[in-house]
C-alpha cells in the first residue's frame, strides 16, 4: 500500500462564503463546484481541499475539529502582512523554538489554519543575543 495525497474535506454550512474565504484571502482556486451535492473543490499550488455542506446521515451543529491545519510555505511574513487584518487570528507570528517561523488565522468556520516557514535557528539565536 503507498500512501499518495491528502485531501481534507471540510464540512461547512456555507459553502460560498467558505469558497469565498479561501479564493480570495489564500488565493486558492476553485476548480470544481457541485451546487446539487453541496461540494467544491480548491487547490493552491500542491494543496487540495474540499468542501461539503453536512448531509442527513451526520449530525452537525456546527464545524469541528480537534486539530489545526499546518501550511509549511515560503514568505511566511508575506502572508502574515496580508491576512494579520483581513482574517481572525489565532497568534500573531513568531519565530519558534523549533526552528518555525509562523502564525495561525480562523478560517471563517472556526477551523485553525497555521502557516509557517523554517529559519535557521542557530542565526536566529546569535541574532537575538546580539539585538540584546
Amino acid at each position: 500500500m503507498k500512501l499518495s495525497k491528502l485531501r481534507p474535506m471540510l464540512s461547512t454550512e456555507d459553502i460560498r462564503g467558505t469558497i469565498d474565504f479561501y479564493v480570495t484571502l489564500l488565493g486558492f482556486e476553485c476548480i470544481a463546484f457541485e451546487p446539487e451535492w453541496d461540494w467544491a473543490s480548491l487547490r493552491l499550488d500542491n494543496i487540495e481541499i474540499m468542501l461539503s455542506c453536512p448531509g442527513n446521515l451526520v449530525p452537525f451543529e456546527k464545524p469541528i475539529f480537534t486539530g489545526s491545519f499546518y501550511f509549511s510555505i515560503d514568505m511566511v511574513d508575506e502572508l502574515w502582512g496580508r491576512l494579520k487584518e483581513k482574517a481572525k487570528v489565532a497568534y500573531p507570528i513568531e519565530n519558534m523554538e523549533y526552528g518555525m517561523r509562523e502564525f495561525a488565522i480562523y478560517d471563517n468556520n472556526g477551523y485553525i489554519l497555521q502557516f509557517g516557514q523554517e529559519i535557521d535557528v542557530a542565526n536566529h539565536e546569535k541574532n537575538a543575543l546580539n539585538n540584546m
